[in-house]
């Protein structure tokens, strides 16, 4: 079916308690299931609705008018209300959505899916564009709740509730949605609030007019550095004032006793002018660093200014007004004043390495910014070009060691996701990341790309750990040695440590999808279902069309037991990213379920697959082993350990789940071929 883009009226309805009524008793959960099914389709079918889909509990359905989605939403509370053990809360919202395949995605979609999160039992909650439709209808009585600021939906968005009798009407302690941040109270109940705040207030600068500030915490050393704005007159000078903010993000990570939040978290606040101290309090940053650039030619102007996002106090700002040769000059004195202002000591070497140069060549140091600004798209063409630009300041500067392992991250990521042929990338990885620690061996991003070498091409796993030490000695910042040490740690039986750093990874860049992502390896392989579920939920809540949030979903959910929903997910997920990992997990699902001609017909697409041979083996193995055909399983497991993908590396959690495999000798020997050189 091809893609069609329309209006409409989009209704989202979810059974209030379910949850905690399927870890009592599963088949009154299912039951309750089949009911809720047998009583809405056919409301929402005669109000001329169409039913698209459940998802686990909740239910998804499109009306052509306002009007007969909120009239489809009364008649299913009316039903609802005489069975006290089948309770419904309803949200709806109009706008632009895109219907394909039998079902229906956008920003009308997602808005009514956070509408509903709202509610309570009893309540059908609507946006103001329901509501201006409905407006003069004198069926439904309608009262205003206020404006709620959404997760992801840019501008706050007026929720009404239906307040005919008998219809519940959410109190505000009452909502526990999708926010960004607790909906806005009246003006009276401001007031309420805000006197007893405004007195004790004066009394405390009264209290504490002449007294110093209290010694900073521990808490109070945190910080993020947003994304400086190019202010150059051309606008063509965003790889320089992103480089120059993610230089200052890289200095300030060496320093041990300071919490610097990731790059990704940090700029996925460019250009959204967002209260400073509501990112603050989003990426768990007490201080803010800010700043703009602005150039013209060899002349640039640089400000910046630290804020404490708690109250939006300026802790210091300056403006440099220099040639380009000064530049990394500026960004030690950024640093250094940004850590005289929160208070922070360098002890060791510490300041050392955070006033190190890599090159003296203006020129190369552009062409490197340039080739950062590149991988930083994370895409096959995005790390092509980063690698051109990494060889011209090579060719400025032989001695450019970080250009050096800025290539080597480059060709080992087209090796790990298969964008370039091994025999391609991975010996020219691991070349470049030889050649930068041989030119100097205290750059964290070297010890880390002979790390993922060690552990996902040879499978060295204590000797990739060291390595991955080694890095974070140097950077302790570097959320991603936190994650390669969680799957070391995992891979080696360790799991309190695994757990540890994969939280930590995702507390140094909570809203990196590629950090959470990874991070939730280690959880998911060590059974912490509830992590991994949690992680994968937040993902979507990032961007609901990366494939990996609903992957991990999916997976949490068929490990449960939840195999439709599992299904649901799995199907999604492939569907955004239609590669060997996620039509081998569909594949397996579908045996799981019983389905073996579909599991089949997955095998075959696989097997039809440009470069299987090379990367494919572990997943097609995957799939035959959840239809019972495990000689033809252990055949592909077989080739995928002679040439030692990166994957197999986590078998034994598959293998050693299956009682039938448990037993198997062919199991054990894998395994052992595989842990031969942990």
């Amino acid at each position: 079916m091809p893609q069609t883009r329309q209006l409409a009226a989009i209704m989202f309805t979810d059974i209030v308690g379910y949850t905690t009524l399927m870890g009592k008793d599963e088949h009154k959960a299912f039951a309750l299931l089949n009911k809720n099914r047998q009583l809405q389709k056919p409301i929402i079918e005669s109000f001329g609705g169409r039913w698209i889909k459940e998802m686990g509990d909740g239910v998804i359905a499109s009306f052509n008018t306002a009007s007969n989605a909120l009239a489809a939403a009364k008649k299913i509370q009316e039903a609802c209300r005489a069975d006290a053990d089948f309770q419904l809360r309803i949200g709806i919202h109009l706008g632009e959505v895109v219907f394909e395949n039998e079902d229906v995605f956008g920003d009308g979609v997602n808005i009514a899916s956070r509408i509903e999160s709202l509610g309570i039992a009893g309540a059908v909650l609507i946006s103001k564009a329901i509501r201006d439709q409905v407006k003069n209808n004198s069926d439904f009585q309608l009262e205003s709740l206020g404006h709620f600021d959404f997760k992801n939906v840019s501008e706050p968005i007026e929720v009404y509730a239906l307040s005919n009798p008998g219809f519940a009407v959410p109190k505000q302690e009452e909502m526990q949605g999708k926010l960004k941040l607790p909906p806005k109270k009246s003006s009276a109940l401001t007031w309420i609030i805000a006197i007893p705040v405004i007195a004790a207030a004066s009394f405390s600068i009264w209290f504490f007019k002449d007294r110093k500030e209290p010694i900073d915490s521990v808490a109070d050393q945190s910080i993020a550095v947003l994304a400086f704005v190019d202010m150059s007159q051309e606008k063509d000078q965003e790889y320089f004032s992103d480089g120059l903010s993610e230089n200052v993000i890289d200095l300030l990570a060496k320093v041990n006793s300071l919490k610097v939040i990731g790059r990704t978290s940090s700029f996925s606040f460019k250009g959204k002018n967002e209260d400073l101290r509501v990112i603050g309090e989003k990426l768990g940053a007490a201080n803010i660093l800010e700043g703009s650039v602005q150039r013209d030619g060899n002349k640039i102007r640089i400000t910046a200014q630290l804020i404490r996002s708690a109250d939006g106090f300026h802790l210091w700002s300056e403006k440099y007004d220099r040639e380009l040769k000064d530049i990394f000059a500026i960004q030690d004195e950024i640093s250094l004043a940004i850590l005289k202002a929160i208070k922070v000591k360098l002890i060791g070497q510490e300041k050392e390495a955070l006033l190190k140069k890599y090159t003296d060549n203006v020129e190369a140091y552009q062409l490197y910014l340039h080739g950062r600004f590149h991988v930083n798209k994370s895409t096959p063409d995005g790390f092509m070009k980063a690698i051109e630009y990494f060889k011209a300041a090579i060719a400025l500067d032989p001695n450019y060691s970080i250009a050096y392992s800025g290539m080597a991250f480059c060709y080992l990521s087209l090796w790990y996701w298969n964008w370039l042929p091994p025999e391609k990338s991975l010996p020219l990885g691991l070349q470049a990341a030889q050649k930068s620690l041989e030119l100097d061996s205290n750059i964290a991003e070297s010890h880390l790309a002979i790390g993922r070498v060690k552990l996902h091409n040879e499978w060295k796993v204590s000797e990739a750990k060291a390595e991955f030490n080694k890095a974070l000695d140097i950077n302790p910042n570097n959320a991603e040695c936190h994650v390669q040490l969680s799957m070391c740690a995992a891979l080696l039986g360790n799991n309190k440590e695994a757990m540890e750093h994969s939280q930590m990874a995702v507390r140094l860049d909570p809203f990196s999808q590629m950090n959470l992502w990874m991070a939730t390896t280690a959880p998911y392989v060590i059974g912490d279902i509830e992590t991994t579920l949690e992680n994968g939920k937040r993902i979507i809540d990032l961007d609901s069309t990366f494939f990996a949030g609903h992957w991990w979903v999916g997976l949490s959910y068929m490990d449960s037991g939840k195999y439709q929903e599992g299904m649901d997910e799995l199907t999604l997920a492939a569907k955004l990213e239609n590669g060997l990992l996620t039509l081998s997990t569909l594949g397996t699902i579908y045996g799981q379920m019983g389905d073996k001609v579909k599991a089949m017909e997955t095998i075959n697409k696989m097997k039809s697959m440009k470069g299987i041979e090379l990367a494919g083996n572990n997943f097609i193995g995957d799939v035959y082993v959840s239809i019972g055909k495990f000689d033809s399983a252990f055949l592909y497991y077989d080739k995928a350990v002679k040439i030692q993908e990166g994957f197999m590396l986590w078998k034994k959690y598959y293998l050693m789940s299956i009682p039938a495999l448990q037993k198997d000798p062919r199991t054990r020997k894998l395994l052992d071929r595989i842990e031969a050189n942990y």
